[in-house]
């Protein structure tokens, strides 16, 4: 029988042509015996310029839906996924060697952790990488601890949403992620905060692609009423949770 790792990734046609970059990151992973990835990817619209980029891998799986954003073709992928364990992938990024293998041992080897995330380098335009000079320590990160980080940094959080893998059974129970126009990453990531322990990985576990098609580029990106609104329905959301004393995740 072999244990899964669905990696999940939405993609519009801007960013389908890094999809190849994609693939061979995957390609490169390393898992132990008995362990294998899937490849969701789930295109926000139904264009015609997407699937030519898809791979011809049978552990990948594609499909289209109607427009909505990152946040929704992600959860409607999570309907195809298989594995226990669910990875992030934006289809502009790259998982360096060992990700998901370090990724699998941590959520394997301890059922008191529900999520893990990893180290960021930003890689840029000329090909150079930039890396986050304020990682927390490797190891556990408790019940509200990213939370409280990021309400005290102008809503930044020190480990990075990009880089989340989630047991599946969690990401379903919280609903997916969340319905915001951006941040829904950030939504998912304070909610299983508030609700379970995680686990900080040292090693970089993600090449973050800068360019200027991606969407945190963008104006609306940044627009001043639209991210208040963002920031305060997420953390509402974490904290009501954060609340709930006696809410229990039990890793089957």
């Amino acid at each position: 029988m072999t244990n899964v790792i669905s990696v999940i990734t939405a993609v519009h046609g801007p960013s389908a042509e890094y999809l190849a970059d994609a693939y061979k990151s995957l390609l490169d992973q390393q898992l132990p015996e008995g362990w294998d990835w899937q490849w969701v990817i789930q295109q926000d619209g139904e264009t015609d310029d997407v699937a030519p980029h898809v791979p011809d891998d049978a552990r990948i799986s594609f499909s289209q839906g109607r427009h909505g954003r990152a946040g929704m073709a992600r959860t409607m992928g999570l309907s195809r996924a298989t594995g226990q364990f669910v990875k992030v992938l934006d289809a502009d990024d790259m998982l360096p060697p060992g990700t998901l293998a370090r990724d699998a041992a941590v959520l394997a080897a301890r059922p008191d952790v529900a999520w893990t995330t990893s180290r960021v380098l930003d890689l840029l335009p000329d090909g150079s990488t930039v890396g986050f000079d304020q990682d927390p320590s490797a190891g556990p990160i408790e019940r509200g601890e990213v939370l409280a980080h990021w309400k005290a940094h102008d809503f930044r959080a020190q480990v990075h949403p990009a880089t989340l893998c989630v047991r599946r059974d969690l990401l379903l129970a919280l609903g997916g992620w969340m319905a915001l126009p951006a941040s829904e990453d950030t939504g998912l990531l304070m909610a299983l905060n508030a609700v379970s322990r995680g686990w900080f990985l040292a090693e970089t576990g993600l090449l973050y692609r800068k360019w200027p098609g991606q969407s945190t580029h963008h104006a609306a990106h940044s627009h001043e009423v639209e991210r208040a609104a963002r920031m305060a329905i997420v953390q509402a959301r974490a904290e009501v949770l954060l609340a709930l004393e006696n809410w229990r995740f039990d890793v089957a």
